[in-house]
């Protein structure tokens, strides 16, 4: 792949944006991630969105929760893209692992990004 995967973070408010700046400081990493809220947005405004946003070339789309208006934006706007993957669920674990694995495919890296967010998900004992 000659080009990095673009990472897009869709989320309620101001998650997103949240979320890819923690993921910047942590890592020094700019450019790799672009928030987009669906605050304010209709249905038909967050399509347009996510498709700007999206724009050409590889892409791995990063959700807050199965079944939000994001997702549904998403599926609605991107479902005739190869070269796009969507993963719903997203966590601070998953970004941390995708923007360092952007040499990847769409799918390689939404499977890889998956799995580094359900290793991270565990009960801690007080």
């Amino acid at each position: 792949m000659s080009e990095p995967l673009k990472g897009i973070v869709i989320c309620h408010a101001g998650l997103a944006a949240a979320l890819v700046e923690a993921v910047e400081r942590i890592t020094g990493e700019t450019g790799g991630l672009v928030p987009l809220s669906n605050k304010g947005a209709s249905t038909e405004s967050l399509c347009a969105d996510v498709a700007a946003a999206v724009g050409e070339g590889p892409t791995v789309v990063f959700v807050d929760m199965p079944g939000s208006s994001c997702l549904h934006a998403s599926l609605m706007e991107l479902r005739a893209r190869t070269d796009v993957a969507v993963v719903a669920g997203v966590n601070l674990p998953m970004l941390l692992d995708f923007v360092f694995n952007r040499e990847l495919s769409p799918g390689a890296a939404a499977e890889r990004a998956v799995n580094a967010a359900s290793r991270s998900i565990t009960t801690v004992s007080l």
